[in-house]
């Protein structure tokens, strides 16, 4: 990009962690809220970290989302750690990831008093770790279909930021979802949205990004021509399609300012788009994500407004957090929210490392 103005690539790269990682700990003040009751209490919406919510968080402390976020940024520093080393153990990213992911789940977390559980898990989460522990096969441990939640979505950025390589991007965003979420419908939207994530990484616009999350629902449609039985491959074309819908949706149907302020029954085409209300199905996380990746407002004031569209809030606003941050960079993230930030000094210790040949 020629403006001298916009942000890095390292700063967009890191935007887009503590976009996340933001996101989850704005929205987990009113997670599970109605709008109607944010509307109530918060009619401005909540503009700070300031914890609390159903879980009691303290302010900027890590939900399952930045958690599992950060289960699989582990991953990828230990795997450079051992190409570093010239190691001759392989290091199979999918399987580190799945490993720290147990590690969460079993109360032996980096940093947190050994033995602490984590307090929010998803039942697909919780259903593909367990299985993971079970088999030691990650590949083979998702919970199924039809268990189409977003807690794969909420966690696959650190692929887009960390794999230089497109085709290795693709199918270890896929992978890594299918840890826990291996319905077609995750799988696909961790694709799309990886594909997204790195445009904007690489300083492409928001339509041109979109056009590339696009192409990578497209090459799952296609790739549906090659399963082997009859039945997969309308499974995976129908699921393709319902992807690709979703991000049409968020372009072209709902606005993010409007879903905030008229809220999911009187906004428009928020009942055909978003019919469950944003209350964890992983298409509806992602049309809010591209709705908020086409809102030209302050990082800010979207993901304020994705939080008070209600329900499944510290998800949404991480998902949609983590576009917005690769779209405008770290410093669009205000001051005040990423000095609270968990794990943000080590999330800008980790890109550094990451990111420094």
């Amino acid at each position: 990009m020629s403006d001298s103005s916009a942000p890095t690539r390292q700063e967009r790269i890191l935007g887009a962690l503590l976009g996340v990682h933001a996101g989850d700990s704005l929205g987990a003040t009113v997670e599970f809220e109605a709008w109607e009751n944010i509307q109530a209490n918060h009619p401005h919406g909540v503009r700070d970290i300031v914890g609390g919510g159903h879980f009691g968080w303290p302010p900027g402390h890590a939900t399952d989302d930045t958690d599992l976020t950060r289960a699989v940024l582990l991953a990828y520093r230990d795997a450079e750690q051992l190409k570093r080393a010239q190691s001759t153990k392989t290091a199979d990213v999918i399987r580190l990831a799945a490993q720290y992911m147990v590690d969460w789940y079993d109360g032996r977390w980096p940093g947190r008093v050994r033995g602490e559980m984590p307090r929010d898990v998803g039942g697909a989460t919780s259903v593909g770790i367990s299985r993971f522990k079970q088999t030691a096969d990650p590949r083979t441990s998702g919970a199924g279909e039809g268990r189409a939640g977003n807690g794969s979505l909420m966690r696959c950025i650190p692929t887009a930021l960390f794999q230089p390589d497109a085709e290795k991007a693709y199918a270890e965003s896929i992978d890594i979802s299918a840890i826990t979420h291996d319905d077609l419908h995750c799988t696909i939207a961790c694709a799309a949205y990886n594909a997204m994530v790195r445009a904007l990484v690489d300083g492409e616009s928001p339509d041109e990004a979109w056009q590339a999350g696009k192409r990578a629902v497209e090459r799952a449609a296609a790739q549906a021509e090659q399963e082997p039985t009859a039945a997969r491959k309308v499974k995976m074309g129908r699921a393709a399609n319902k992807v690709g819908a979703a991000m049409d949706a968020g372009k072209l149907l709902v606005q993010v300012q409007d879903l905030a302020a008229h809220g999911p029954k009187k906004a428009a085409n928020a009942t055909k788009a978003i019919p469950f209300k944003g209350s964890g199905h992983v298409l509806e996380s992602l049309v809010l994500a591209v709705a908020a990746l086409f809102d030209p407002r302050s990082l800010e004031d979207v993901v304020v407004d994705v939080v008070r569209f209600g329900q499944d809030t510290d998800t949404n606003g991480a998902i949609a957090g983590g576009l917005l941050g690769a779209r405008d960079g770290v410093n669009a993230i205000p001051p005040r929210w990423r000095e609270k930030l968990q794990f943000g000094k080590e999330f800008t210790e980790v890109a550094a490392y990451l990111l420094t040949p």
